[in-house]
């Protein structure tokens, strides 16, 4: 008989999470054997159940998704990871996937992709949607931003000006301007609009945290 595939949910919306737990527990030749609503209870429940396969939400609160994995990856190299999202900006899938994840699938697909994809990777095989994969290259043949890069662009996408993200992060405005126009080169755009738009487009900053600030 073949063995059955363990998996562990990690989601921290409860009806998603036991959703998904429910549709799993039918399959035959699977079985959920823990589950987590946060990033840190992943990580315990992993240490405690050891499963086969982790079907790891990227945004969860406590610790990330991304973090999750690096975290368990560097504990047990031989651990596979699904990213289950509903967000499909190349900065979330490069950051997933160079931490170790073997899939990236979005919320919504079908019971019958999510079950073959969860044999697949069991199988020791990895599964990359064709455009997703053609992004991500994309975005593989890309600079990272430096932290300050990355500080700088989250302040254009708040529509800050240069004067006030050099009082921000108290530096000069010749350093800010220097940082601007890094980043708009290893973005692959020529002005800071572009730049608010690409950081949007691709996940790098995260509406999310925009949304919470202005509440």
């Amino acid at each position: 008989m073949s063995e059955t595939i363990r998996v562990l949910v990690a989601e921290d919306h409860n009806m998603v999470r036991q959703g998904l737990v429910a549709l799993l527990n039918v399959v035959e030749g699977m079985e959920v054997v823990a589950e987590a609503a946060d990033g840190l209870e992943a990580i315990e429940q992993f240490r405690k159940h050891q499963p086969h396969i982790t079907l790891m939400d990227l945004r969860m609160p406590r610790l990330g998704g991304v973090e999750a994995i690096e975290r368990l990856r560097a504990e047990f190299s031989q651990a596979r990871f699904i990213v289950l999202t509903t967000y499909d900006g190349d900065e979330d899938i490069y950051r997933a996937l160079k931490a170790g994840a073997r899939a990236y699938v979005l919320k919504g697909m079908s019971k019958e992709e999510l079950v073959g994809i969860i044999r697949m990777v069991h199988a020791g095989k990895s599964h990359i949607p064709p455009a997703i994969a053609e992004r991500l290259a994309e975005r593989m043949g890309a600079e990272d931003l430096t932290p300050r890069e990355f500080d700088v662009l989250e302040q254009i996408v708040r529509g800050q000006s240069n004067k006030e993200i050099a009082a921000l992060l108290k530096v000069s405005e010749a350093t800010v301007k220097t940082h601007i126009n890094n980043l708009l080169g290893k973005l692959g755009v020529s002005d800071r609009t572009q730049a608010a738009t690409a950081a949007i487009q691709r996940g790098i900053v995260p509406l999310e945290s925009l949304k919470r600030e202005r509440r």
